[in-house]
C-alpha cells in the first residue's frame, strides 16, 4: 500500500485511509479489520528482444505461493539469481501480496 503523505509524516493502512477521508470532509468511522495472509508472488518482467523500431519487447514469468515472511531483500536476490543463468535480461521484479481484509 502506498502511504499518504501527511506534512513531514507518512500514513500508512486504517490511518491513511481515515486521514484521505477527512481531507474530503467525508466522515469516518473505523473497524477493526482483521488480516488474514492469501497467496504471494513473485513476477519478473525481462526482455526478449526488440521490435523493429528499437523499443523493448517485454515478457514476464511468475512463481506463486512464495513464504510470507520472505524478505523483499530475498526475494529481490532469488529473481536475479535465477535470471542470471538466462541470456533475457531483467526490467523489474515485482513482489504480490494478497490479504483478505474481514471486519473483527
Amino acid at each position: 500500500m502506498s502511504p499518504l503523505d501527511k506534512g513531514n509524516h507518512k500514513l500508512y493502512g486504517q490511518a491513511a485511509i481515515y486521514a484521505a477521508c477527512q481531507s474530503r470532509g467525508k466522515e469516518v468511522s473505523m473497524m477493526a479489520v482483521v488480516v488474514t495472509p492469501l497467496n504471494s508472488a513473485l513476477v519478473v518482467v525481462y526482455q526478449a528482444g526488440l521490435t523493429a523500431l528499437g523499443a523493448p519487447i517485454k515478457r514476464q514469468k511468475g512463481l506463486n505461493y512464495l513464504r510470507f515472511e520472505a524478505s523483499e531483500q530475498a526475494v529481490h536476490d532469488a529473481a536475479h539469481a535465477l535470471f542470471s543463468l538466462s541470456q533475457n535480461p531483467v526490467l523489474d521484479v515485482l513482489y504480490r501480496k494478497t490479504f483478505e481484509l474481514t471486519d473483527e
